[in-house]
């Protein structure tokens, strides 16, 4: 067979989920896209590596874009609705993840999908990018994205990238390291996790689980000590009696030489070797402490190891050298605030607390978790356009854990909704240039916010506001203006327009208040946005006490006025792995 060549406008290369992001997002805006993924699946951390319990951007105010349109059609599909783990209030079957996915490429005639190809090659005229070639085909296009899980074209296109810690000299980031030690040479990157899925078969019939050569269970004593065995497996709970074994303790996290990541295809092989084997080698020992009652789950991911995901979960990346580089300082709150400071080319945002794994150690970060909404969430930042920039090379966009920044600051900008927002600005970024005939160092940034607030089919925010939901009928006016005068964003968070507080958001986002319950009950304040809740009605919850966290704003606000020892009526969900009321709406 002749090696063809495709010519397009936007080539979008790796299907992890920032590279699904912007192509979808890319072919939406009208430009010719193809996309060429490793694995048969798209979405990288939200399917093919099995986090199906995503991290991050919970809040309802940050439920917007690509992200709040994957959330909902999730909610539509995905039997026994989302409440299922603690760990996140989202948590699904992969399966169903990349079914939304694959019907959302169907759709666009304009999107052409090739699976099963990695890159090669990257050829380049002068300082621009112009195409890639894979073993069957090659590409060239106007505009080229780095999707890929590793930041693979950086390489091949020698393009400046990061790999590694940044001293505190580097940026004066706080929580860098002074000098570099032997964690840092180490673990030069957050540890990977190769997800495996688990099953309860509700009787000890499962199928034993082989150990793997090497088998140490002494790796993976204390894994759930101080938890218990049914919190820990419920942490990453999925519908259909399924696990997902994510876990940092002890557990199947794997970065043992993980440098070996980017040495060569040899090296990188034999890592992964090693760490598919630590998932085994934790679950066989999961299965030995807890009973053959839990096994591997059947039929979960398309390959010979169906319960293991297609790839690893990746933390971290070759991470570009860009135009900007998020530092910690960036994606921390300002003094006296509850939000990070804006970049004036936002163009994604993030909410995640800063969170790193190594094995065996615990590094000590700045704080930027808050409590909202009577749980635990992280300050919100902004992701800057510039960072998806190389410093000199033309024709070229990253769209994944990718992008210029910093080591510490990749702890909270690597999470799955995060990237998806990355993506989506990726792809209208790109699709606009084609459009434009400019390069994506050149593009209005101004035009791409406006692209991305005015998005009929999924508006992403800009700007984080904890209190301004997408369809408020003020939401992009807000939003514009802070991108206008961002020296008049409110450290709190919270825009101060006048008709918000009396916008209650009931009748609207059906697709998540449908099916709650109502319960009657005490409230008790324990500490500040620490609420108890004693059931009286129904009589089949009676006497039981939950905690009652929100996501919706108004709510989070009625929860602040509250008085210990008050009567409410909550509208909302159990969660049994959590043991919270997700409350939808309250009466007092």
């Amino acid at each position: 067979m002749a090696h063809q060549t495709y010519i397009t406008d936007v080539l979008v290369v790796g299907g992890g989920t920032g590279g699904t992001a912007a192509a979808i997002q890319a072919a939406r805006r009208g430009a010719n896209t193809i996309l060429v993924s490793e694995f048969p699946w798209l979405g990288g951390m939200l399917t093919s590596a099995g986090v199906s319990a995503p991290d991050g951007n919970e809040l309802m105010a940050f439920q917007t874009g690509l992200w709040g349109e994957f959330l909902r059609e999730l909610q539509q599909r995905q039997p026994g609705g989302l409440n299922n783990s603690w760990v996140s209030f989202f948590s699904y079957d992969p399966r169903v993840g990349a079914e939304i996915f694959a019907d959302w490429v169907k759709e666009l005639a304009n999107l052409h999908w090739i699976s099963g190809q990695v890159p090669l090659e990257v050829l380049k005229q002068d300082n621009c990018i112009t195409g890639v070639r894979f073993a069957d085909f090659t590409v060239q296009a106007k505009v080229i994205l780095d999707g890929t899980e590793l930041g693979d074209l950086l390489a091949l296109a020698e393009i400046p990238y990061r790999w590694g810690w940044e001293l505190q000299s580097e940026w004066e980031e706080p929580s860098a390291p002074i000098e570099f030690n032997a964690i840092t040479t180490k673990y030069p990157v957050q540890s990977p996790t190769w997800v495996v899925v688990m099953q309860d078969f509700g009787a000890d019939i499962a199928p034993e689980i082989p150990p793997l050569p090497n088998y140490d269970p002494s790796l993976f004593v204390g894994a759930w000590e101080k938890y218990g065995a049914e919190k820990f497996l419920n942490y990453g709970r999925l519908p259909g009696n399924l696990f997902m074994i994510n876990w940092p303790i002890c557990g199947n996290d794997y970065g043992e030489g993980v440098g070996r990541l980017i040495e060569s295809a040899a090296a990188k092989s034999e890592f992964l070797q090693e760490c598919h084997l630590q998932s085994q080698n934790f679950a066989h020992y999961i299965q030995n402490q807890l009973g053959r009652r839990y096994g591997l789950a059947e039929s979960v991911f398309p390959h010979t190891h169906p319960a293991f995901a297609l790839h690893p979960y990746y933390r971290e990346s070759r991470r570009l050298v860009g135009l900007t580089t998020v530092r910690e300082q960036d994606i921390l709150p300002v003094a006296g605030g509850r939000v990070a400071a804006l970049f004036p080319d936002a163009i994604a945002i993030g909410n995640y607390a800063n969170d790193h794994h190594y094995p065996s150690f615990d590094l000590p970060l700045q704080p930027k978790s808050i409590r909202w909404g009577g749980r635990w969430t992280g300050t919100p930042f902004t992701i800057p356009y510039r960072c998806l920039v190389p410093v000199t090379t033309d024709g070229l966009l990253v769209c994944e854990k990718n992008i210029s920044v910093s080591h510490i600051a990749n702890g909270a900008t690597r999470l799955q909704p995060v990237v998806l927002g990355i993506g989506q600005a990726a792809g209208m970024a790109a699709a606009m240039c084609v459009a434009l005939n400019c390069q994506p160092r050149d593009i209005p940034v101004q035009a791409l916010q406006k692209a991305l607030l005015q998005g009929d089919r999924s508006p992403a925010a800009i700007i984080p506001l904890f209190n301004l939901l997408p369809n408020h009928p003020e939401w992009r006016q807000w939003q514009t203006y802070y991108l206008n005068e961002p020296q008049a964003y409110p450290h709190s968070g919270n825009c101060p327009a006048s008709s918000v507080d009396n916008y209650y958001h009931s009748d609207t986002q059906q697709v998540f208040t449908r099916g709650n319950d109502c319960f009657t009950g005490i409230l008790q304040i324990l500490n500040q946005q620490d609420y108890r809740f004693t059931i009286t009605t129904p009589s089949a919850n009676l006497g039981q006490t939950w905690q009652l966290v929100t996501w919706r704003s108004h709510i989070d606000a009625q929860l602040q006025e509250l008085t210990h020892e008050q009567q409410l009526t909550v509208w909302g969900r159990l969660n049994y792995s959590g043991n919270w009321l997700l409350v939808e709406s309250l009466v007092v």
